[in-house]
């Protein structure tokens, strides 16, 4: 547990650093092994297939909070940096429309990772 808690905070630090599409699948790997999360399909929607949320505290319990998001289009999962009521706030309005609530709530901080396909 403490060592893949160092290779994510290397992992995080890594990512703040270089943006290689390697290093982002590696950290949404990193992170789905540390975390199984918290898991909403959309099966109806045209824009988002499913989106799983993630939380990692590190060894100075400090709580980062992650959202991973499959799309319809594509096979590939994306991940991003959320604030900690993302989840809360995506879970009340993603069955209205996951589309519009993955707009609302995680498309937000798509910059922060830099991991985010460009819209």
């Amino acid at each position: 547990m403490k060592q893949s808690i160092t290779t994510f905070i290397l992992l995080l630090t890594a990512l703040t650093i270089t943006t290689a599409q390697t290093s982002c699948e590696e950290f949404k790997d990193s992170v789905q092994q540390e975390d199984y999360g918290m898991t909403y399909y959309s099966y109806s929607s045209d824009a988002i297939t499913k989106v799983s949320f993630h939380e990692i505290t590190d060894d100075s319990y400090n709580t980062y909070y992650f959202a991973i998001v499959q799309f319809t289009s594509q096979f590939t999962e994306y991940i991003y940096q959320v604030g900690s009521r993302t989840k809360w706030n995506y879970s009340m309005d993603y069955s209205s429309g996951a589309g519009e609530a993955f707009w609302e709530h995680i498309q937000p901080y798509a910059d922060i990772l830099g991991c985010a396909p460009n819209f």
